[in-house]
């Protein structure tokens, strides 16, 4: 008997251990809101624009969030989180890193918060537009997120665009069945028909068309979309940034958007969504699979053989 728990004790020690949680990976597009202007002024005497450097509790670093940065390496998270890709405007507090915290707080379970921001500052929704630059460059960066040895999958985008399009009434009318051609485009890119797609409604605008921008997106009808609403969130002085508050605000409204596709803490995220995933933890997966295999074929011959032995033993 004393063979078998020797036996039993290897066999535990060889087993792998549970791999690390793959990065759960965020899109991160739009315009400036998106890419963060909370916390930015304006000088009037010169007309320089500066981030305060101001940093609330709830948009700090945290060791398990990661950004892809200008140079698709994943690097330690902080703000501005957009500072390296929205580079010909001055970048603040935007609602990125307040999202990413409060997923993590409030999904003890989820493990590795993976963000790529790809926001640009004063963009149409028909820039966005699949095969124009800023559609090609989020593509790119999506898809290299994923080239990476420890794993990952595109669990959401998360959008907030539309300001620019309320200058034009044309703009305006047309921007519905732009945006949702532009969702439907992404999930067919990532190969995700049900992406989850956290949409912001507007708090504001660059013109005077806001109210049939807003419509447009409240009555967009599309499986796993969500549109969280930012209509009434505190501006900045220029009456078109959201504040530094209100951008902590909006990134939680946002985790709990995101949060109702996955119903509790103890729910495995890949029975809520169904996202792209890197090929290599697949891989990894199936390996460990094959290894437990082999254990256990290793271990019920052992016990055949000492069996027969044991017998044999007995019968001489």
């Amino acid at each position: 008997m004393a063979w078998f728990f020797l036996l039993l004790v290897f066999l535990i020690q060889a087993m792998p251990m549970k791999l690390q949680a793959d990065k759960n990976i965020f899109i991160l597009a739009g315009q400036s809101n998106m890419a963060g202007r909370g916390g930015v002024v304006n000088d009037t005497r010169n007309g320089v624009t500066t981030w305060d450097g101001v940093v609330p509790p709830q948009c700090r670093s945290n060791p398990s969030i990661l950004k892809l940065d200008a140079h698709l390496k994943w690097v330690k998270a902080h703000e501005p989180l957009h500072g390296d890709i929205d580079t010909v405007k001055t970048n603040g507090i935007g609602p990125g890193m307040a999202f990413a915290n409060s997923v993590l707080e409030k999904n003890l379970g989820l493990g590795v918060v993976g963000l790529v921001p790809c926001a640009i500052g004063g963009t149409n929704i028909s820039e966005w537009e699949r095969g124009k630059v800023l559609y090609n460059h989020m593509m790119k960066r999506v898809k290299e997120s994923l080239r990476d040895d420890g794993g990952g999958t595109i669990r959401a985008l998360l959008w907030y665009q539309g300001e620019s399009d309320t200058v034009s009434l044309s703009d305006a009318h047309s921007y519905q069945n732009r945006v949702r051609k532009f969702f439907l485009d992404v999930r067919a890119d990532l190969q995700s028909p049900l992406l989850p797609i956290i949409q912001v409604a507007l708090a504001s605008g660059s013109g005077p068309y806001i109210e049939i921008v807003r419509q447009a997106q409240l009555g967009i009808d599309l499986l796993n979309l969500k549109t969280v609403d930012a209509k009434g969130l505190p501006l900045q002085p220029d009456g078109l940034h959201l504040s530094t508050p209100a951008q902590v605000d909006l990134g939680k409204m946002m985790a709990d958007a995101f949060l109702q596709f996955v119903p509790s803490s103890n729910t495995n995220m890949y029975d809520n969504v169904s996202p792209i995933r890197n090929k290599a933890s697949s891989s990894i997966g199936l390996s460990n699979c094959v290894s437990h295999i082999y254990m256990v074929h290793l271990f019920i011959t052992f016990m055949i053989y000492h069996n027969d032995v044991h017998n044999f033993l007995v019968d001489v």
